[in-house]
């Protein structure tokens, strides 16, 4: 049985006691800037944490003075975003722009605006493959990975939405049956890492473009792009790409309830329950039920997967909850030359706390209570 009461504690804790506590410009949150020495930046981990701290902002108006001075730490009083190069073409930085338009709903200040017409603008002049998606960056020509499915695509509908501009939806629904049509596994029904359309990259099959094996949080963040996609537009094909996917999803858990890494070799040495991405399949899939996209029975493996990573990966440091089994990082190619491996997969770095599984914890935790 779920235990909700002990859930939603965790969640205020989480909110409470690391993330209001944590400086907007060194978030305690953010493994990657620590780790690496980033020098803090407008990117993808703090609008992911802060999306999720404002969806409990309702009952909470201290937790919106948060993410207010938190977003105004990188977008200045005038709405430019001076951390963001419209030249890198990087669809991470599109991922906070839903929160911008929150923001401006919010507080009618015209800075918000601004800011999401930045980052719409950048995907206005977004290369883009020959089918129409978008090229995940400038560093990444002719790719599309999965990540861009939440990062990039949600925003392009909210955005529309505001606007109304309904090429917007269409556009990133076209974008979406892209994904289905070229990166679908048809064995499994899940979904490869990345697409390269010249089939030129180290990692990707001369033949089909695809990289050679399935990532389970890139599958993840595809689940919420589409959870999110079919709650604003009720799309039906959408609605269907939802349901296959998180139904695909479901009959590789484990007997706990749990995503593993490497999703479809569960047995596999070195292969291990991955936080991060079980946890966006929870809030996909606990969502997904809400709106009557899928059945009680995917539903409910959405919750029973948020329990067992409460009551098995998360402990206590002092009064701080401490989630662990997050995959740093996974990405392809670049100057470390990924090459989207089995063993590329099992060696990235594995942490605590990371932003990559926080958010998507109190994401979840939204949905169950």
């Amino acid at each position: 049985m779920t235990d909700i009461s002990r859930i939603r504690q965790i969640a205020f804790d989480y909110i409470d006691r690391l993330i209001l506590t944590s400086d907007p410009l060194r978030p305690r949150w953010n493994t990657e800037n620590f780790i690496f020495r980033k020098e803090p930046r407008w990117n993808y981990m703090d609008s992911c944490i802060i999306r999720a701290l404002l969806m409990f902002s309702d009952d909470h108006s201290e937790y919106t003075d948060y993410a207010l001075r938190f977003v105004n730490s990188y977008v200045s009083p005038d709405g430019t975003i001076p951390t963001v190069e419209r030249s890198d073409y990087n669809l991470d930085s599109i991922c906070g722009g839903r929160n911008l338009l929150y923001l401006y709903e919010k507080t009618n200040d015209e800075r918000y605006l601004i800011a999401a017409k930045q980052l719409h603008e950048q995907l206005v002049h977004q290369p883009r493959l020959t089918c129409g998606s978008f090229w995940h960056k400038a560093i990444y020509p002719n790719q599309i990975w999965l990540d861009g499915a939440y990062m990039a695509l949600p925003f392009l509908v909210a955005y529309g939405k505001k606007t109304g501009d309904k090429s917007s939806t269409d556009d990133a629904l076209n974008q979406l049956k892209n994904i289905r049509t070229l990166m679908r596994d048809d064995k499994t029904g899940l979904y490869y890492h990345g697409y390269c359309e010249p089939r030129n990259m180290c990692w990707s099959d001369s033949k089909t473009g695809l990289s050679p094996n399935i990532w389970l949080r890139a599958n993840g963040w595809l689940c919420v792009g589409l959870a999110d996609i079919f709650e604003m537009t009720e799309n039906i094909e959408c609605k269907g790409m939802l349901s296959n996917l998180l139904e695909a999803m479901c009959s590789f858990m484990t007997s706990d309830n749990m995503l593993m890494q490497l999703p479809v070799l569960k047995d596999l040495g070195g292969n291990y329950p991955e936080t991060s991405g079980t946890l966006l399949f929870s809030y996909s899939a606990m969502k997904a039920g809400r709106l009557g996209a899928v059945s009680d029975e995917i539903a409910d493996a959405g919750r029973r997967a948020l329990n067992t990573v409460s009551e098995r990966y998360i402990v206590y440091d002092g009064d701080i909850p401490v989630l662990r089994n997050i995959c740093l990082m996974g990405g392809l190619g670049g100057s470390e030359g990924r090459d989207g491996s089995v063993e590329y997969y099992l060696s990235e770095r594995v942490v605590e706390n990371d932003a990559k599984g926080i958010a998507p914890f109190l994401m979840a935790v939204s949905e169950l209570i």
